[in-house]
C-alpha cells in the first residue's frame, strides 16, 4: 500500500495542476511566446445550459445576495420601452456587483444578458472559467485590450445579448469609481447600440476587494439604473458623459432626483473619484455603511 501511496503522489507531483506550464521556469525566456486560446462559452447560450443558469439564479444566487446584504433597486423602468441589444454599464468596486446588477434585471432582461469577466482572473482555470460562464453568462474581456478584447462581445451584440462591462476594467482598490477606460463607448459607438449606465452604492462596504464573502451584519446597498444614453461623439468624449451619468445618479440615490439634476445643469455633482488624501482614510471613508433611511430598513444590524 505504501509504495502505490508514493507512486500516487509522484504522479501527482508531475500533473499539470490548473495551469502548470511544461517548461522549466529557469528556460521561460527562451521558450517561444504562445498567444492564449479563449475559452470557449457559446455552450452557456444554449437553452439547457440558460435554463440551468435561470434556476441557479433564481434559486440560489439572488436569494443568497439578498440574504446577506440588503438590496434597494431603483430606476428599473427606464427599461420600459427600450429595445435590445443595450450596454450595461457601472461602477465596480465588489465581486457582488455582477450578481447585483444580474438579479436586479427584469426576467426577460436578464435572459438575454452576458456579462464581461476578466480572461486573466476568471478564466485562467478550467473549473473557475466553467463555473462563471454558466452562472452569469459570463465572456472574457482581455483587460490589455487589442482586437480579441472585443471579439467575442461584438458577436453578441450582433446576436441580439446585451452586454454588462465595467469600464474601470478591474475592482476599485479603495472603493471609489476611477477612470473609465474606452472600450465600452467604441464598442458602443461603433454598433450604434445605446448605454444605460448604472449606479452601485455599498458593495464596497459590504465586501470589499480582499474578500471572499460579505461582511456580517446584512449591509445596505443600492443599485440604481439611469436613462439610457444615445452613442454620440468621440470614444473619449462619449465614456466622459457615461461615467458623468454614473455620478449623477450616485448623487440622485444619496439625495433626489430634481437635486441631482439640479446639481448636474450647475457643474456640482459630487466627484466620484473621491477627496485626495491618505489610502486609508480614503478606504475608511469608502467602507461606511450607506445611511440609512427613515423606516429602519437601511443600515448593518447591530
Amino acid at each position: 500500500m505504501s509504495s502505490l501511496v508514493r507512486e500516487v503522489c509522484q504522479a501527482a507531483s508531475g500533473w499539470r495542476w490548473g495551469k502548470r506550464p511544461l517548461v522549466p521556469r529557469s528556460a521561460e525566456r527562451f521558450a517561444p511566446r504562445e498567444e492564449p486560446e479563449e475559452f470557449p462559452t457559446s455552450w452557456a447560450r444554449t437553452p439547457v445550459a440558460r435554463a440551468a443558469r435561470d434556476a441557479i439564479q433564481r434559486y440560489a444566487l439572488k436569494p443568497l445576495v439578498w440574504n446577506e446584504t440588503r438590496v434597494r433597486v431603483g430606476g428599473v423602468d427606464v427599461l420600459d420601452g427600450l429595445r435590445p441589444p443595450v450596454v450595461f454599464v457601472s461602477n465596480h468596486s465588489s465581486h457582488l456587483d455582477a450578481p447585483l446588477v444580474l438579479c436586479s434585471l427584469p426576467q426577460a432582461w436578464r435572459e438575454r444578458t452576458a456579462v464581461g469577466a476578466a480572461a486573466d482572473y476568471f478564466f485562467d482555470v478550467w473549473w473557475r472559467a466553467a463555473a462563471t460562464a454558466l452562472v452569469f453568462n459570463a465572456f472574457p474581456v482581455e483587460r490589455a485590450g487589442g482586437a480579441r478584447a472585443t471579439e467575442t462581445a461584438e458577436e453578441l451584440l450582433h446576436d441580439g445579448w446585451n452586454l454588462v462591462v465595467f469600464p474601470e476594467g478591474t475592482r476599485s482598490k479603495d472603493g471609489w469609481m476611477q477612470r473609465f477606460r474606452t472600450g465600452a463607448a467604441r464598442l458602443a459607438l461603433e454598433h450604434g447600440v445605446p448605454v444605460v449606465p448604472i449606479s452601485i452604492r455599498g458593495s464596497y462596504s459590504a465586501m470589499p476587494r480582499g474578500r471572499g464573502w460579505p461582511r456580517g451584519g446584512r449591509f445596505p446597498i443600492s443599485i440604481r439604473y439611469g436613462p439610457a444614453l444615445e452613442p454620440s461623439g468621440d470614444v473619449r468624449a462619449f465614456s466622459e458623459r457615461m461615467a458623468s451619468s454614473i455620478a449623477r445618479l450616485m448623487d440622485e440615490d444619496r439625495t433626489s432626483w430634481f437635486a441631482s439634476l439640479r446639481r448636474e445643469a450647475a457643474g456640482e455633482t459630487p466627484a466620484v473619484s473621491g477627496q485626495e488624501g491618505a489610502p486609508w482614510r480614503r478606504v475608511w471613508e469608502s467602507t461606511r455603511a450607506i445611511a440609512r433611511e427613515a423606516d429602519g430598513v437601511w443600515g448593518p444590524r447591530r
